[in-house]
C-alpha cells in the first residue's frame, strides 16, 4: 500500500491537528474535508487527500479566519474551484481595504493633531447640533449616539437646553466621524478621545493605530502561508486527478 492509499481513522487526522475527533467528524460535515468513504459498518474512512485538505484548512484559519476559510474549503470540495479562488481573491481584497482606511486614520489623525481648532462660524460660543452636522456630512442622530455612548460632551444653552460645540467638541466630533468610517468601535474611539483631551495628546491614538497595524501584518503574513498551502493542495489534487 502506497502512501496515498493508506488509509486514516478520525483520531489518526484528531491527533495530527490536535483537534477531538468529533471536530473531524464536524469538518468532514461541513465541506472542509472532501466526503469520506464508509465502510460497511458505516464507519468513516479518510486518506491523504483528507489528511492535505486537513493541514491546507488549519494552515489558512490564522490568516482567513474559520468562516472565510471553510467556504473556501468548501466551495472546493463543491466542485467549483475558480469560485473558491474568487473568495481567496476577495478575502485579500478586504484586507487592502482596511490598510486603506488604517492608513486614512493615520493622516486624519495628524491632520487633526497638528491643526488647532478652527473659528466657528458664530460669536455666542458654539455651534447648534444641527450646524455641526452639517460641517461634517453627517446627520444630527449620529451625533446624538455619539454623545449617548460617552463620546461627544457639548455644553447646553442656557435657558433653550440647546446643545452648543465649541472648537474642542467638533474637533471630537471630527474624529469621531473618521474613526467610524473607519470601523473603530466606541470601545476603541474612547480612549483616543480621552488621550486628544489631555493637552491635546494624540499618543493614545497612535498607540491603537499602531496595535491595528501590527494585527493586519498578522493577518497578511497569515494568508500567504494559507494560500501557499491552498496552492500546495489544489496542485496534489490536480495530481491526482481529483
Amino acid at each position: 500500500m502506497t502512501k496515498d492509499d493508506r488509509r486514516l481513522r478520525p483520531v489518526d487526522l484528531a491527533r495530527l491537528a490536535g483537534v477531538s475527533t468529533q471536530q473531524i467528524r464536524n469538518y468532514e460535515e461541513a465541506g472542509v474535508l472532501p466526503p469520506a468513504a464508509r465502510t460497511a459498518s458505516g464507519y468513516r474512512v479518510f486518506g491523504e487527500a483528507h489528511r492535505r485538505a486537513l493541514l491546507a484548512y488549519r494552515t489558512m484559519l490564522r490568516g482567513y479566519g474559520p468562516v472565510t476559510a471553510t467556504r473556501i474549503m468548501r466551495t472546493l470540495h463543491g466542485g467549483d474551484t475558480p469560485a473558491a479562488l474568487a473568495l481567496v481573491d476577495a478575502a485579500h481584497a478586504a484586507l487592502h481595504e482596511e490598510r486603506v482606511s488604517l492608513r486614512a486614520a493615520s493622516e486624519a489623525l495628524e491632520l487633526l493633531a497638528a491643526r488647532p481648532p478652527a473659528p466657528l462660524p458664530r460669536s455666542d460660543g458654539g455651534l447648534r447640533i444641527g450646524e455641526v452636522a452639517a460641517l461634517l456630512g453627517v446627520r444630527t442622530s449620529a451625533l446624538r449616539v455619539w454623545e449617548a455612548a460617552g463620546l461627544l460632551t457639548p455644553a447646553r444653552e442656557r435657558g433653550t437646553g440647546y446643545r452648543l460645540y465649541d472648537p474642542t467638541d467638533v474637533r471630537d466630533a471630527r474624529l469621531v466621524h473618521t474613526l467610524r468610517r473607519s470601523h473603530y468601535l466606541f470601545d476603541q474611539i474612547r480612549p483616543v478621545l480621552e488621550g486628544l483631551r489631555r493637552e491635546g495628546s494624540t499618543e493614545a491614538l497612535r498607540a491603537a493605530l499602531a496595535a491595528r497595524g501590527e494585527a493586519l501584518t498578522a493577518r497578511t503574513r497569515g494568508m500567504i502561508a494559507g494560500a501557499g498551502a491552498l496552492r500546495g493542495y489544489l496542485d496534489a489534487c490536480e495530481g491526482d486527478g481529483v
